[in-house]
Order: C-alpha cells, then structure tokens, then sequence
C-alpha cells in the first residue's frame, strides 16, 4: 500500500490520505519535569508523565529519565553536557509539556528555549490536568 496523495488508479483521494497519515502520525513531545530534589519521586512523576503523554497519543522525549541513567547529575561538566542534549533534543520536538507548579532552574531553560524556537509549551498539573492560560 503506496503512502501518497493517489488512489491506485492514480487518482487524487486526498480523503485517503489523509487518514493514512494521521493512522501514521503521533507527535513528539518532551517532558518536562523536576529532577533534583526528591529524584525517587521525581523519577516516578516523570515515568507517569510519560505514560500519560503516550495514553494521549504522543511520543514522550524524558531526558531526565534516560541520561542519568550513565551520566552524573552532580558533576558540573556532566550536567552542563547533559543539558545542551536536553535542549538538542527540545529542538526535534514539537511541543513541550510542562508539569506541576514548580519550575526548576534546568526547566526554565528549557522552557526558555521552546519559546524562542515557538514550540507549542502546554502546561499540567502534578494530576495532570492541563492548565489552560
């Protein structure tokens, strides 16, 4: 089954199309979460943000779940390293989701950056529920 705009007569059926694309098509988000801290219940709260992101059709992007998994969050250089692959991959992203009512220093700047590259930010509470300005 050929994916384009043309039936198998070669045909436009923009119709089709567009409903095999959007069968094909889920939205890269990144999380955006606190870390420090309490990291035992940080970690879970992003695990549950994640879940809840791909229960709502999306593709998570978690950094804060994945690389201090082999880098050391209490290291300056490993930090900074890790963060400057954070905001690499915030660029390939297409919204930011942004949870709970704390905004951590690591987070502003994330969030800083998607509002220069105009990425859709979309915030949620600790329950998430989405907070709607």
């Amino acid at each position: 089954m050929r994916n384009d705009f043309f039936n198998a007569k070669g045909y436009p059926d923009p119709t089709a199309y567009l409903a095999i694309k959007e069968m094909l098509y889920l939205p890269i988000v990144y999380i955006c979460s606190p870390y420090r801290g309490d990291v035992e219940t940080n970690v879970g709260r992003a695990r549950t943000y994640s879940r809840f992101a791909v229960y709502k059709g999306a593709i998570p992007i978690a950094p804060h779940l994945l690389f201090p998994q082999f880098m050391d969050d209490d290291n300056v250089q490993e930090r900074e390293l890790a963060m400057k692959m954070n905001l690499i991959l915030l660029d390939r992203c297409e919204e930011i989701w942004i949870f709970g009512d704390t905004l951590s220093q690591g987070m502003a700047r994330e969030l800083s950056r998607a509002k220069r590259k105009n990425k859709t930010i979309r915030n949620f509470t600790t329950d998430m529920e989405e907070i709607h300005p």
